[in-house]
């Protein structure tokens, strides 16, 4: 029997054929306002349950949307359009929800119902789901789309290994057209000693197994090997049965470039910090047996300290492979004296790290000592700074201080700062270093081999070139 939510005349007119109730496509009716009527078995099975059809108008479904997914109001539905117009309204795609939530599209027949007098009493609206056929399509073609567009590789192969697909970005991976390789053992791109890897994968896959992110090596069109990222799931039947392979496949190589060169700079960090950790302890150390009382053995430190984190801003500037001379003595001066008061010159050299840091620490050392006793403590002193590099590739420098009148002390000789000029930086360097006490200042000659002190350098070592300086530039 067809279910009546609603007795009325045109009710028992709409519905006194008993064959309705045997269609198995859902069918239903409903008055003028709306109020449901008469639905038969496949409307109710279609709605997911009919128990609330005495609050619902136009329909049993939960809610309707358009085809694009958006909320339609139930007076915009098909049923509602007809009633209002008067007129059949067939073919009309929507979306309904169900109960449970689930959504299913379909298309809306609608008939107008007429009373005696020709007036719409009604309307029987006729449903067809579409959602087997239509929502397969749509899913193939949306799978296709995202395929066809990923920066992935994918590529499916049969329970023997053959390729059968193969997307643009397979080739872009490994080389390959899809003409050169559908049709062909998945083994190609598999490196002899590996080889063992796809009888493990297919055991796996017959098995049912997802095999998720496998590191592994493959081989490129063009002969070299690249790290890649794997992938790898069963291809069901509609049956359940494993019929193939599909394989994801991510080139890593950068991943892995990255990867070694992130434990190289943690390596190089690390013996960095415990160079400069000894650094820091040989000063103090040295710091602390010279100095009279806790209050200088402080002051000293820290402005020495200071000075290193100056020379190591300048590495952090350059990534850890240098600066040049130029670069360091400015960083050392420029918070003792003025550009006039200070001369530079010298060819373009960039420092490799160990020997910018011990040279730096003498740069500390000898400004400081020219800010007290030497060249900066009077008005009108100066300091000339001047390199080359001479036969066989040896560097010299020479720091030369001029005072116009009497300095305000001497020099201590067996000071800290005397110990890195002559011991400490010409043995971190290699070289030899040597202390001249003038009457108008102190003069430091420094000579070390070149190769000791100058960094590696090439065409995008990446640092500014600075051209040799002079009085007042």
């Amino acid at each position: 029997m067809i279910a009546v939510a609603q007795t009325s005349y045109w009710s028992q007119v709409w519905t006194s054929d008993a064959v309705l109730e045997a269609l198995p496509i859902p069918v239903y009716t409903t008055d003028r306002e709306g109020r449901i009527l008469a639905f038969n078995a496949a409307a109710r099975e279609l709605w997911g349950g009919a128990t609330e059809l005495d609050a619902m108008r136009w329909s049993g479904f939960r809610r309707l949307r358009h085809p694009n997914g958006r909320t339609m109001p139930p007076d915009d539905s098909a049923m509602a359009l007809a009633i209002r117009e008067g007129r059949p309204i067939h073919g009309v795609e929507a979306i309904a929800e169900r109960p449970d939530g689930q959504q299913v599209p379909f298309l809306a027949f609608v008939t107008p119902l007429r009373d005696d007098a020709g007036g719409v009493a009604g309307a029987v609206n006729v449903l067809i789901e579409t959602s087997s056929t239509e929502a397969a399509q749509q899913a193939q073609h949306h799978l296709a789309a995202i395929v066809a567009s990923s920066h992935d590789a994918i590529v499916s192969k049969d329970l023997g290994g053959i390729v059968q697909t193969w997307n643009e970005s397979a080739q872009r991976v490994f080389g390959y057209s899809p003409e050169e390789i559908v049709g062909q053992p998945i083994t190609i791109l598999i490196p002899p000693e590996r080889q063992h890897e796809e009888v493990e994968i297919l055991r796996r896959i017959r098995a049912g197994e997802v095999v998720d992110h496998f590191e592994t090596v493959r081989v490129h069109r063009d002969g070299r090997r690249m790290p890649v990222s794997l992938t790898i799931s069963p291809i069901r039947a509609n049956d359940g049965s494993i019929i193939g392979v599909s394989k994801i496949a991510r080139d890593i190589t950068q991943q892995k470039e990255s990867e070694q060169l992130i434990h190289a700079l943690m390596r190089e960090v690390n013996h960095r910090v415990k160079n400069q950790f000894a650094v820091i302890l040989s000063m103090v150390r040295e710091t602390r047996s010279r100095a009279s009382d806790p209050a200088e053995f402080e002051v000293q430190v820290r402005e020495r300290i200071m000075a290193l984190a100056r020379s190591h801003d300048l590495l952090v500037k350059g990534e850890w492979r240098g600066a040049t001379l130029f670069e360091l003595l400015l960083a050392h001066l420029e918070i003792f004296a003025s550009q006039e008061r200070v001369r530079l010159a010298g060819p373009t050299i960039v420092l490799q790290p160990m020997a910018l840091q011990y040279i730096g620490m003498a740069f500390h050392e000898l400004a400081t000592n020219a800010a007290k006793y030497g060249a900066l403590a009077p008005p009108g002193g100066t300091i000339d700074v001047s390199w080359s590099i001479g036969p066989e590739r040896q560097f010299i420098l020479t720091w030369t201080e001029s005072v116009s009148g009497p300095a305000l002390g001497e020099a201590k000789s067996n000071g800290f700062g005397t110990v890195v000029l002559e011991r400490v930086t010409p043995s971190a360097i290699a070289g030899t270093g040597r202390i001249d006490y003038r009457a108008d200042g102190i003069r430091w000659i420094l000579s070390a081999p070149l190769d000791s002190i100058e960094a590696q350098q090439d065409a995008d070592f990446g640092l500014p070139r600075m051209e040799p300086k002079s009085s007042g530039s």
